[in-house]
């Protein structure tokens, strides 16, 4: 129990790491999914083509490699391109990740809005960024809450990888303990504080999923 309890400052900080990695990452590839979303949407090849090229890679590849490639890839092509904070460039690949994920669900949000708002608000005389942002977004958020929180919670669990790149998150903090140590028990007083952490987000998204939520 005493050893349990000198872990858990250091869990602590590494849990620290985790949650503001997914709260940031999350909250910039909110903004940057909605313009990769209305891009792909758009009629303009020279628009849409990229976002969904966009899309397409980073749903496609593994983000172990992409978070990898941008600590220690980047640098090879360029040296300009080096990010030297650990920190900074986990943040990076979960947001670039994380927007790719959520454009595809806000587009379905988006197209998930009845035809006749979209008629509605021509017939007002809205031009489309007026329309797009008085009527269809804020009707599109509110659909798009759950999915959001289920992102949200897979990117808070999918943290564990940046230890790839020698960031101390909760799980590399586990396994360094786990290794000094020499015991696996450290798992144990780790997996329960994911678990709270999870419990509390989960509880936060449903609440607002309650108050706000289309469904």
């Amino acid at each position: 129990m005493q050893k349990v309890l000198l872990w858990i400052p250091q869990l602590l900080g590494g849990a620290r790491n985790t949650i503001i990695i997914t709260i940031i990452s999350v909250g910039i590839g909110i903004v940057l999914s909605l313009f990769l979303a209305l891009g792909k949407m758009s009629k303009h090849k020279l628009i849409s083509k990229p976002c969904s090229a966009y899309i397409f890679f980073f749903r496609g590849t593994p983000l172990l490699m992409q978070i990898y490639f941008i600590y220690y890839g980047l640098p090879q092509i360029n040296p300009a391109l080096t990010i030297k904070s650990a920190f900074n460039a986990a943040l990076l690949a979960f947001t670039l990740n994380t927007a790719a994920y959520l454009a595809e669900d806000i587009r379905a949000g988006v197209q998930s809005i009845d035809a006749g708002q979209f008629e509605a608000a021509r017939t007002l005389g809205m031009s489309y960024w007026q329309m797009m942002r008085l009527v269809i977004i804020p009707q599109t958020i509110r659909r798009v809450i759950p999915p959001v929180g289920n992102e949200f919670i897979m990117a808070l669990k999918d943290v564990s990888l940046v230890s790839i790149i020698g960031l101390s998150d909760l799980t590399k903090v586990t396994r360094q303990i786990s290794s000094s140590q020499a015991t696996a028990m450290v798992y144990i007083p780790a997996m329960i504080i994911y678990l709270i952490i999870t419990a509390v987000f989960t509880a936060i998204f449903r609440q607002v999923e309650k108050k706000n939520s289309a469904y």
